[in-house]
């Protein structure tokens, strides 16, 4: 090469390699590059120099870390009850006898970081909604998501991973205020977690048109349209973010990590795309929604979880789950006989084992 001080960044990119020559500082190259930090190392050729991998293990490190930002036009108690109202309905009517949700548990928690609150641990089947790609190597029951959730509101911190990707781990940490969206730094980053955090405002009068928005199937609701009778509220028209009063804004900080070569990267999107999806879905339906739940009292939406979780139970004819180190398990009997297995479960098992 003619220039003697070049950057090489190596890009593991799917299951091909490439190799792009670029001048410059190298750490200023790996930041300013539009592909995943977690994939790429930089090698640098210097005259009179061996070749020699550069060390930027801190770097390697990095997740990805997005803030989406969502305004809703209710009050701070109202937003408790309606965000409550429309999770159940969404549950009930995304689960059948094949998939859905299912109540691992249900209860209280305490600690010092949230205080006192909801704990929740549930497992969603959805076969029927796995991406077609994935469906080349990942056998049909791979996309089942357990999700951990302690709510403290206007906190809550909601982990979520997939048994069969085991190393892929994705955190949500929500943050409720009063304001248009305008706060900054509300979950208290460091200045390195800044530095690579990006920012998303959702407008819920907004339709979008990717792939788990349609499978979610929140687009049929114009709320550029719609009116409460209620509350008198909408319709959301542009810029009614400037004027509306009273609204709420739901700071949803979301952490993904997927460190998997050749198939990381492309499982970070599709989770990251998917929670984006069912943000915007959720708020959306919570104000269609509002002349349902307006006026309810939370011990009301407390006694109406109880009836849902119990007919969940019922409508999903799965044999009860249990989570052993994170790992859901049929439940045993009363016979003392464990329920059959899946048929696909030797397969399952041995294509995570390569991935992991």
């Amino acid at each position: 090469m003619k220039d003697i001080n070049k950057t090489c960044l190596f890009i593991s990119n799917g299951f091909n390699s490439s190799h792009i020559f670029l001048k410059g500082d190298p750490v200023e190259r790996f930041f300013s590059s539009p592909l995943s930090l977690s994939r790429k190392r930089v090698l640098t050729r210097k005259k009179d120099k061996q070749e020699a991998w550069c060390s930027f293990s801190s770097l390697l490190e990095m997740v990805q870390i997005k803030e989406f930002r969502i305004v809703t036009p209710v009050t701070m108690e109202e937003y408790e009850i309606g965000i409550s109202y429309t999770v159940m309905k969404m549950e009930q009517q995304n689960t059948n006898s094949q998939e859905g949700v299912e109540i691992v548990e249900n209860r209280l928690f305490e600690d010092e970081l949230l205080g006192k609150g909801q704990f929740t641990s549930k497992i969603y089947h959805l076969q029927s909604k796995i991406p077609s790609w994935l469906k080349t190597f990942a056998p049909p029951n791979a996309l089942i998501v357990i999700e951990e959730s302690w709510c403290a509101y206007p906190k809550s911190k909601t982990v979520i991973k997939c048994p069969f990707f085991n190393k892929c781990t994705l955190t949500i940490e929500t943050v409720n205020i009063a304001d248009n969206g305008s706060s900054e730094n509300v979950h208290g980053l460091n200045k390195e977690q800044l530095a690579i955090r990006q920012v998303e405002y959702l407008d819920i009068s907004s339709i979008s048109k990717d792939y788990w928005s349609r499978i979610i199937g929140a687009n049929n609701i114009d709320l550029t349209n719609f009116k409460s009778q209620k509350t008198g509220r909408g319709p959301l028209q542009n810029g009614w973010k400037d004027s509306c009063k009273p609204m709420v804004t739901t700071y949803k900080l979301v952490t993904m990590e997927a460190p998997i070569w050749g198939l990381g990267e492309r499982l970070e999107d599709l989770l990251i795309s998917g929670e984006r999806a069912l943000f915007l879905a959720c708020h959306r339906l919570c104000f269609a929604w509002i002349d349902e739940w307006f006026g309810m009292t939370m011990d009301q939406i407390t006694e109406m979880e109880r009836e849902k979780n119990l007919m969940l139970q019922k409508t999903l004819k799965k044999p009860p789950t249990v989570l052993t180190n994170g790992k859901p398990e049929v439940k045993v009997i009363s016979n003392g006989k464990p329920e059959a297995k899946r048929k696909d479960m030797q397969q399952e098992q041995g294509l995570a084992s390569i991935l992991a």
